[in-house]
């Protein structure tokens, strides 16, 4: 099957690319530097706001993966995440229908669902807002009979680049340098995906996700202080204090107004901050029944991150 894979390159998307490549699929990687990647298959250079470009690439394709996505906790500019996010998203569902391709694939978020502890999705940043605003995209379209399913992965973690959809890496990254000033909400409950894990899923859902389906991909549901624990136990690292709420709020306040004045990204917003007093467990059970999910020990998948 050739698969046209949006936002190949990114954190998520390369672990896609070299699953599809090694379950025998052809991909083909469009992203806006996808020739300098050294990927496998065909490389595109484009932008998913492009249509042209979504279209050529996918002239010959079997399925789309669509996982391209503004990931960010903040741009001066709000509405670029709905152009990504949401209008990404569209333009690639009207590709399909045009070209009446038979399968799509659309990585979502878990910050797109509601939270464990409450019954409605949160708001609490443009990229949480855009993210549930494309889920109601993507339902709209499987009510149509487009042939798309809709994957919500959970905090993915494990090797590969620090980028902003790496998150642990990233925080592990800091407190082993000693820049991570500590931890809000530690004792709250993530759903801890290994990246190869939820790249397979992919795959499995490219060859016989449900049509119209949404499936959690969640892993190990376990509190923040988790994953510190066990670096802790790997390597020797102290555990990350923990910062109250109050004052990580008033942090949060500082960035943003230093954000408006200076416009570069804050340290800390209050949507971030809102966003880590919720519990974000999943249940991946039905994913585990219809796509073979399987859930990677939290432990073996820390010492993937700092194996030598």
């Amino acid at each position: 099957m050739r698969v046209l894979v949006t936002g190949g390159t990114g954190y998520l998307g390369r672990a896609i690319v070299l699953a599809l490549a090694r379950h025998g699929h052809e991909p083909i990687v469009l992203s806006r530097h996808a020739r300098a990647s050294g990927l496998p298959g065909m490389l595109v250079d484009g932008d998913v706001r492009d249509k042209r470009a979504i279209a050529s690439a996918a002239e010959t394709a079997d399925a789309i993966c669509h996982t391209a996505a503004l990931v960010s906790v903040w741009r001066p500019r709000p509405s670029e995440f709905d152009e990504v996010n949401v209008g990404g998203l569209r333009t690639v569902i009207d590709v399909c229908a045009e070209r009446r391709i038979p399968r799509l694939v659309y990585t979502s978020s878990f910050l797109a669902l509601p939270p464990a502890d409450a019954s409605t999705a949160l708001a609490a940043n443009d990229y949480q807002r855009t993210k549930a605003a494309a889920r109601a995209v993507a339902a709209d379209a499987a009510r149509r009979g487009l042939p798309i399913v809709t994957l919500f992965p959970g905090v993915i973690y494990g090797p590969g680049l620090a980028t902003e959809g790496n998150l642990v890496g990233r925080l592990i990254s800091d407190h082993r340098a000693r820049r991570l000033p500590g931890l809000i909400g530690a004792d709250k409950p993530w759903s801890y995906a290994y990246v190869g894990d939820v790249a397979d899923a992919h795959v499995a859902a490219l060859e016989r996700g449900r049509s119209g389906a949404e499936y959690r991909l969640g892993g190990v549901n376990t509190a923040q202080m988790r994953v510190f624990e066990i670096l802790r136990d790997l390597i020797g690292t102290p555990l990350p204090r923990r910062i109250p709420y109050s004052v990580a709020t008033l942090i949060a306040v500082a960035e943003e107004m230093r954000a408006a004045i200076f416009k570069r990204p804050p340290l800390l917003t209050r949507g971030i901050v809102e966003i880590f007093r919720h519990d974000w467990s999943l249940d991946s059970a039905e994913s585990m029944r219809d796509l073979g999910y399987r859930v990677t020990p939290l432990e073996e998948g820390v010492k993937t991150i700092v194996a030598p």
